[in-house]
């Protein structure tokens, strides 16, 4: 088959023909119809974030069970799926309390599946899986916790979104921060994920959500997923313009979804007494955020979020009939479609800033 493989960090990735070793126990073989360009992939390939290489990077990714391997109860061939990110393992105290966003298996797999092998081969060559899907590649074996099923007549390239984006950001609204009717909420970022933090904030009523961003082609798509008002970061100090637009209070919620020490402290600062700043954005490896205890005194919140605290095969099938009902946006998330040998161009793409959502599409 044919993947994306990334060998050095600051390199190009590289289209290879690799072999794609049998599902083993507990595992399942996957047709990869689409996979979204996510920035989480840049920061791999920019060295931001460290990551064992080589490896086929791709967290975001729909397609058709082939294959399935003993053991497998959840899923048949001819299924279609949205892969999840985090594999969910169903026994650990995370995934039984109801949080499989934070499943330990997760943390522990270093580039491999659960079992802690690989099964991605260019000749003797061992190639590195990414969060057990490697979705930049045509077929990939993942474990059966990573697959959450949706309807046949929903169109994988859009469904693919959901597999992080769409899930993360509207998950950030409405389960981390739970966003309430008539509140005030500022996003800091409209990138892919800031785009669904802002539709996510809009499904759940808030009445004035201000986005924040330095291209205006973001703060444009903004408006189309639900801000009421914008914000050039170029023109303006955003924290004294969240203030201004909030009466001098500052807002009841606010999003950090770039990644960046500076724009985290910006949403700390943007939030009113009593106020919640969720940072969802991943930020470089090893930096530090200096925060003036004085001002979470105040009854404010400073937070993470992970995978929109969502439990994925709970969550994701309600965000399809959202879609399925016109009440979430997902063709509007699509700004370009891509060949997989045209990668390296969404990704030059994507890290100027001209698209809301990338998609690779497979033949």
């Amino acid at each position: 088959m044919k993947a994306a493989v990334l060998y050095e960090v600051g390199q190009p990735l590289t289209i290879e023909d690799l072999t794609l070793l049998p599902a083993k126990e507990g595992e399942v073989r996957v047709r990869y119809v689409a996979s979204g360009v996510c920035h989480s992939d840049l920061h791999y390939i920019k060295g931001d974030r460290p990551y064992p290489k080589p490896v086929v990077l791709g967290h975001e990714g729909a397609g058709i069970v082939e294959e399935v391997g003993p053991g497998v109860s959840y899923a048949k061939p001819g299924d279609h799926v949205i892969l999840s990110f985090v594999p969910a393992c169903g026994r650990c105290t995370y995934c039984v309390e109801g949080r499989p966003n934070m499943c330990s298996v997760r943390y522990s797999l270093n580039g491999n599946l659960p079992d802690g092998s690989t099964r991605l081969r260019k000749g003797t060559q061992e190639i590195k899986h990414f969060a057990c899907m490697s979705s930049f590649a045509e077929y990939g074996v993942v474990p059966e916790g990573s697959l959450v099923k949706v309807p046949d007549h929903i169109p994988l390239d859009k469904a693919a979104l959901v597999g992080c984006c769409v899930t993360t950001g509207v998950g950030a609204a409405l389960w981390t921060a739970k966003v309430e009717p008539g509140s005030s909420v500022v996003v800091i970022g409209c990138g892919g994920v800031g785009l669904n933090v802002i539709q996510g904030a809009a499904l759940a009523g808030a009445e004035q959500i201000i986005a924040v961003d330095v291209r205006p082609n973001k703060l444009d798509y903004a408006k189309q997923f639900g801000a009421t008002m914008t914000i050039n970061a170029r023109d303006a100090d955003p924290v004294e313009a969240v203030r201004e637009l909030t009466g001098g209070e500052g807002a009841d919620y606010a999003f950090e979804v770039i990644g960046l020490t500076q724009t985290a402290q910006q949403a700390l600062l943007c939030t009113r007494r009593g106020g919640k700043a969720v940072i969802v954005g991943v930020i470089r490896h090893g930096e530090q955020l200096t925060i003036d205890p004085d001002f979470l005194h105040q009854d404010r919140v400073l937070m993470g979020c992970t995978y929109g605290s969502a439990n994925m095969r709970a969550a994701m099938p309600k965000l399809v009939d959202l879609y399925l009902a016109k009440k979430l946006k997902l063709d509007e998330l699509v700004s370009r479609t891509y060949r997989l040998d045209e990668i390296n161009t969404a990704f030059d793409a994507l890290e100027q800033g001209e698209v809301a959502r990338s998609i690779i599409r497979y033949n």
